[in-house]
């Protein structure tokens, strides 16, 4: 992948997101839509800005419920031919093999494993014993042994998984340039130093989008890659 930047557009107006992606798609090797912005515009939406974009879409809807109802779902979004798609690497093996099985040609599924926006503590509050790091590679583990194409991880733990997933596909969001406010995010890294990890897709979102002059700071961010 020449540029592993993925844009994350989660806007609620599709015409800003043009725009924006307008600015930007010179720098830029994908897009990620999420919740937000699906469940505001649908399969249309989704349309609108793989035509507007020219650039693959990864479809971050973070599927996570019986393997049938998973299963279903993936298929109903063949039509949208997205490069990635995630679905909860928590929500078993089962899930995640049927997940897979189910999805189109040329569909990358990873397996989210831990949120960017939890720590140690929201884990035990969850009931969950040990630290972000144990339960990313406990979560790997069983995506790998799913089939899966990869899993969803923080900057942290990419490392780590890389070396025991020689050929897996990790995508890393929560990302933040040296130098950047964290906001809700709680396990952050540069997008340079997680692709020397061994990241395949880094999805950078406010950074961009809030940015003052956001081809300037997607330029910039593709500059230290």
């Amino acid at each position: 992948m020449s540029n592993p930047v993925y844009l994350a557009l989660d806007v609620p107006q599709i015409d800003a997101g043009k725009a924006l992606l307008e600015k930007v798609k010179a720098h830029i090797g994908g897009v990620k839509l999420g919740l937000e912005f699906f469940c505001a515009h649908g399969n249309h939406g989704v349309h609108e800005i793989a035509h507007a974009s020219g650039l693959p879409i990864f479809l971050d809807l973070k599927f996570h419920d019986i393997p049938n109802t998973v299963a279903g779902a993936m298929q109903a979004i063949h039509v949208l031919e997205p490069a990635i798609v995630t679905v909860h690497a928590s929500g078993g093996r089962a899930m995640m093999e049927d997940a897979k099985a189910a999805a189109a040609n040329g569909t990358k599924v990873v397996g989210v494993t831990m949120l960017t926006s939890l720590d140690e503590r929201d884990l035990t509050r969850t009931g969950v014993e040990g630290t972000p790091h144990d339960h990313v590679m406990r979560l790997a583990d069983l995506a790998h042994d799913a089939g899966l194409d990869g899993i969803v991880c923080s900057g942290e733990e990419v490392g780590a998984v890389h070396k025991q997933w020689k050929d897996g596909f990790f995508v890393v969001p929560g990302l933040r340039p040296a130098g950047s406010a964290i906001g809700d995010q709680k396990r952050v890294v540069t997008p340079r130093k997680a692709r020397d990890d061994g990241a395949s897709v880094l999805v950078i979102g406010r950074p961009i989008s809030r940015a003052e002059d956001p081809a300037a700071a997607a330029r910039a961010i593709e500059g230290t890659l």
